[in-house]
């Protein structure tokens, strides 16, 4: 992968906590041309039937229909990026210049992907989420990989459910071209833990017909739950 950023100290939600943000000016609007490649992001459309639906208190309402599923993907986005920029600013025990490497640029485009949705729904975005690392040893090697492969994982698997609920074929278009760079994140974080195995097409990840698994939101969102202190609600989004 090449690196085609410029690293800009922002903050992430509170002064208090700067951390590290890879999306230059320049940076975003060649990830953001990927829609206006398709057409246009034409998000004036989506945003006028946008409608919460009913939520617990203090939860947050991912909104309803195409909205719904934006803020849904947002919402993954979001809890990537912060792992990727947290795994880099405390690198762990015997980190390789090759690993760091991949996982930067893992990390730069997590981060475009978080700042495109965000863009994108506008005021119709989710807030911020605050993630829960308390599980994960940023110190050890096997913890840090091994919870990258199953956000990876659950990314893609994330995006290939949550595909077919979308209404809008532009949105549908734009979120394929995003699962095929988390497909291949998934194959490198895999190939880390397993090299030479073949791993980035085991059998726990690909079907009987060689595809992708695909999972619902209802399944997703319980699986990333322990990693976001927020109370997500999904009551809204489209069923299949």
């Amino acid at each position: 992968m090449n690196k085609t950023t410029e690293r800009l100290s922002l903050t992430n939600g509170s002064e208090e906590n700067p951390v590290v943000d890879v999306v230059n000016r320049r940076f975003f609007l060649r990830s953001a041309g990927l829609a206006a490649a398709t057409g246009a992001f034409f998000m004036q459309s989506c945003v006028k039937d946008h409608d919460l639906g009913p939520g617990g208190a203090g939860a947050v309402n991912l909104g309803t229909g195409d909205i719904g599923i934006l803020n849904y993907a947002y919402a993954l986005e979001q809890l990537e990026a912060a792992f990727y920029i947290k795994v880099l600013e405390t690198p762990y025990a015997g980190m390789t210049d090759m690993e760091r490497s991949f996982l930067t640029d893992i990390r730069d485009h997590e981060v475009v992907h978080r700042e495109f949705f965000k863009a994108a729904l506008g005021s119709a975005a989710i807030m911020g989420l605050s993630p829960n690392f308390t599980a994960i040893d940023f110190n050890s090697r096997a913890s840090v990989l091994g919870t990258a492969k199953v956000f990876e994982d659950t990314g893609v698997s994330a995006y290939n459910g949550a595909g077919i609920l979308l209404e809008n074929p532009t949105y549908l278009l734009l979120a394929g071209k995003i699962v095929s760079v988390e497909a291949r994140h998934a194959a490198i974080i895999r190939d880390l833990l397993m090299p030479n195995t073949m791993s980035f097409a085991g059998d726990d990840i690909i079907d009987m017909n060689g595809l992708d698994l695909l999972k619902r939101p209802a399944d997703v969102l319980p699986a990333v739950a322990p990693f976001i202190y927020n109370s997500i609600d999904a009551s809204g989004l489209p069923k299949p």
